[in-house]
């Protein structure tokens, strides 16, 4: 395989009033520099998924980050030999990531992460650096879960992100004594729940930066089993982010 598309995806919790205003623009900058994809915008903010050619999409992202608003933005890369989208859509959503919980606000504040390397270290010696025991929580639906995971991850079986909080109320108990490192695929579902926890009352509790996706690029992968599923035509990216076998997801999953 040649590998010359590259793959990105990136979200920021930033207040976009001009969300509309934004999707026409960056619709424009997408198909005028040939990528595909989607970009998702609301008013709490950002997340995309682009692919095309390197110098394409690193240009589209230098441009991104001329607004002020975006200086920061960190994609994570992959590769590919061919571009897993159909088309380029920029919609503009309630939420970037749907929780139906308007409390959580990230952009006001986020929860403490760990990096991938941090995570790694805790894993590897069976706790944090406060000698408190460790769990991984899986926010991501059933099927993802069901592609691979963190070795012993809590999976509390639920089919859509809303279904989150009343799961955290049913099991809220079992996290009380533990350091709990929330992850998914790229960040923002992890972000939101970290926030939603520590709302609730449970003090040792992390995001792991970037995902799943960042704990592939920054480690060797150890301590999690089977691929991670992406939300385009790869399906499941392994642990050294090549595509991999899809194993469980429904045929429609690409579109949920």
């Amino acid at each position: 395989m040649n590998n010359h598309v590259l793959n990105i995806s990136c979200y920021k919790f930033v207040p976009l009033p001009d969300a509309e205003a934004l999707r026409k623009l960056l619709h424009e900058r997408a198909t005028a520099a040939a990528l595909k994809g989607t970009i998702l915008l609301a008013h709490e903010g950002i997340n995309m998924f682009l692919a095309g050619p390197a110098a394409a999409v690193h240009g589209f992202v230098d441009a991104l980050r001329t607004d002020p608003r975006f200086t920061d933005l960190a994609p994570k890369e992959s590769w590919s030999d061919t571009v897993p989208f159909r088309k380029m859509l920029v919609k503009v959503k309630r939420e970037i990531i749907r929780m139906d919980h308007p409390a959580i606000q990230p952009a006001s504040g986020r929860a403490p992460a760990v990096t991938p390397a941090t995570l790694h270290r805790w894993l590897t010696q069976g706790h944090d650096d406060a000698g408190r025991p460790v769990v991984t929580l899986d926010t991501r639906n059933a099927f993802e879960v069901d592609e691979g995971t963190f070795d012993n991850a809590i999976d509390w079986r639920i089919d859509k992100f809303t279904e989150f909080p009343p799961a955290l109320q049913a099991h809220k108990a079992e996290l009380a004594d533990k350091t709990v490192v929330s992850f998914c695929t790229g960040g923002i579902r992890c972000e939101k729940a970290a926030i939603l926890m520590r709302e609730e009352g449970l003090t040792h509790v992390y995001q792991l930066e970037g995902g799943i996706l960042k704990y592939f690029e920054e480690t060797d992968g150890a301590h999690y089993h089977g691929g991670c599923f992406v939300f385009d035509e790869r399906r499941t990216l392994a642990a050294d982010l090549s595509a991999g076998s899809l194993r469980n997801a429904p045929d429609d999953a690409i579109d949920k």
